[in-house]
């Protein structure tokens, strides 16, 4: 769950970048929770992403075609177990404690948003949204409609989805630790398989595969091609805070 943060109010650091993330990202422990205005709280798997890939996250991999762009790439171990297996994969990120984690693993890191202009937009073989990142900016539209342009033809999404069937939630929430320290508010959104299949079709995907593992639920959607390659205008809902600061906010931490 790295870019998954995006589109809020705030500016990138006050987001995400600033304690409490960041500092759990650095010593690669939590507890770290999204938290609703209303109190629900939603534990975040921090140990989990800070670990070498699991068998569910395997299964992703084995599943990517050609380059791989790890959209909210997080502390890097997708990128880093795709980079030892001698693929090409750049991870993105607006975190500088995640870009600079997954780039001591080794693996290839920009500090940037989904939003923002990319290397190799349109040329992409695989993306991932994995660990809730369908939730960037809490608009499943324009996060689809923007991956969409980052793949080739006929290029490939893997999302992950929650296992609830039924949610398709937008919201509002924060980060938060056991010691009560907060990060600024931002949009968020949870989605099932069936929620996410409703706005691939919208969005222009057809549904590939789905698939549970590990007590996780994904998805795989292929760009459909049979439409003017023309894409959509970038949604309304990317504010301010998701374009690239300069001159530190636009610099590649590792070029791709």
């Amino acid at each position: 769950m790295g870019d998954a943060r995006e589109g809020g109010t705030a500016s990138v650091d006050g987001t995400w970048s600033a304690d409490p993330y960041a500092r759990a990202l650095r010593t690669g422990r939590g507890p770290l929770f999204l938290r609703r205005a209303d109190g629900w709280l939603l534990p975040l798997e921090l140990e989990r992403w800070c670990a070498a890939a699991d068998a569910a996250d395997l299964e992703v991999l084995r599943r990517c075609e050609g380059a791989v762009l790890d959209v909210g790439c997080g502390p890097g171990r997708l990128v880093a177990a795709l980079g030892a297996r001698g693929r090409r994969v750049l991870g993105i990120d607006v975190s500088d404690a995640a870009v600079a984690r997954t780039v001591a693993l080794g693996g290839q890191a920009l500090r940037r948003s989904v939003f923002e202009s990319l290397p190799g937009e349109g040329r992409w073989g695989t993306a991932l949204l994995i660990d809730g990142n369908i939730g960037i900016g809490g608009d499943p539209t324009a996060l689809l409609t923007r991956t969409r342009q980052l793949l080739a033809p006929g290029g490939l999404l893997i999302a992950e989805t929650v296992t609830d069937p039924d949610l398709d939630e937008r919201v509002r929430v924060h980060v938060t630790d056991a010691r009560g320290a907060v990060g600024d508010p931002f949009p968020w959104a949870r989605l099932g398989t069936p929620a996410l299949l409703r706005y691939a079709d919208r969005a222009d995907w057809t549904r590939v595969d789905q698939w549970t593992a590990g007590g996780r639920s994904f998805v795989a959607l292929r760009r459909r091609t049979t439409k003017s390659t023309a894409e959509a205008p970038k949604s309304t809902a990317v504010t301010s805070s998701q374009r690239a600061r300069k001159p530190s906010g636009d610099r590649p931490v590792a070029e791709a």
